[in-house]
């Protein structure tokens, strides 16, 4: 028995979408995407396999913070993030720290299979190298300009203005969650980091709290990264749902939680029953899903904090 195809994506969160080309900039590159992937997804594509795409294509668009539009880090280098997992094989891969490729969605594609499915800086710089990657430069003029203005400040900012609305706007992943027609569940997520940060900084999209599926759901996460590892994010919404809890009150449970603790961040998230569910603490979500009829998104969504579901 077939079921609907089911999709989610989002490019980031933050407080406007001033930086990103304004709403409807936003909203083209969204809706195209997700228009793109969803039907693939109807042709019969596997959620793995829409995911994967639906990552790439995010990483090609230079407003978003991942792939080429990468924020520079504190030494003025471009290091990328990017996780996978399977839900209905419940497995996890990833690669922290990369640099110098396109695509960073693909070493994590290919460590699907590997005994050791996380590596980070050498470890991924090797994993390139086997897979014969082309070297690509993902830097940005904006990217630079960013860094350059934040030198001349010598570097007080915590983090680049990567959602870059304005100074307090920081925040930049990409993730896509997929529903297949066989009811098969994926999740991806990729990052450029937060911008400025310590070399050797470790992100939350390359980790379960950040990126995580099961046969039941699946959730990829934005905003600030140690937010959202200390909340666990992902899993624990995922984790919720296989305790009996629908999809709807496992976000709405977790979003009040990050709430109390004063956490900046966002999630998009699906099951295998075809629901489709968003969360955020910050003002702005910037996400597209397909719910197998139409288009829409959260771009206008002014509720904060707070969960919206279809």
């Amino acid at each position: 028995m077939t079921v609907q195809p089911k999709l989610i994506i989002h490019g980031g969160a933050g407080s406007s979408l001033k930086g990103k080309g304004g709403l409807i900039a936003v909203r083209e590159s969204l809706h195209r995407i997700v228009q793109e992937v969803y039907d693939f997804l109807e042709q019969g594509g596997s959620a793995v396999e829409a995911v994967i795409l639906g990552a790439k294509l995010l990483e090609n668009e230079p407003r978003f913070n991942a792939g080429t539009g990468s924020v520079l880090q504190s030494d003025g280098q471009i290091r990328m993030s990017a996780s996978l997992m399977d839900g209905t094989a419940q497995k996890f891969s990833g690669v922290i720290n990369v640099g110098r490729i396109k695509n960073p969605i693909e070493v994590a594609q290919a460590l699907q299979t590997e005994d050791d499915r996380v590596l980070s800086d050498v470890g991924a710089a090797e994993m390139v190298r086997l897979l014969q990657l082309p070297i690509h430069d993902p830097l940005t003029d904006l990217r630079l300009e960013e860094w350059l203005e934040e030198r001349k400040g010598n570097f007080r900012s915590s983090m680049a203005g990567v959602v870059a609305e304005d100074e307090m706007a920081r925040r930049g992943t990409i993730g896509v969650v997929a529903l297949d027609q066989n009811g098969r569940v994926a999740a991806a997520t990729s990052t450029g980091g937060k911008g400025l940060e310590r070399i050797g900084r470790v992100s939350d999209s390359a980790m379960p709290a950040g990126n995580y599926a099961t046969q039941v759901a699946g959730v990829s996460c934005t905003g600030i990264g140690e937010d959202i590892i200390d909340e666990c994010l992902a899993a624990k919404v995922v984790i919720r749902v296989t305790d009996g809890l629908s999809l709807p009150t496992a976000m709405e449970k977790s979003i009040q939680e990050a709430t109390v603790n004063k956490r900046d961040l966002g999630a998009i998230a699906l099951d295998a029953g075809g629901n489709i569910v968003w969360g955020k603490t910050s003002e702005v979500l910037l996400a597209a899903y397909h719910d197998g009829t139409a288009v829409g998104d959260t771009l206008e969504w002014q509720l904060e904090p707070g969960v919206g579901c279809l």
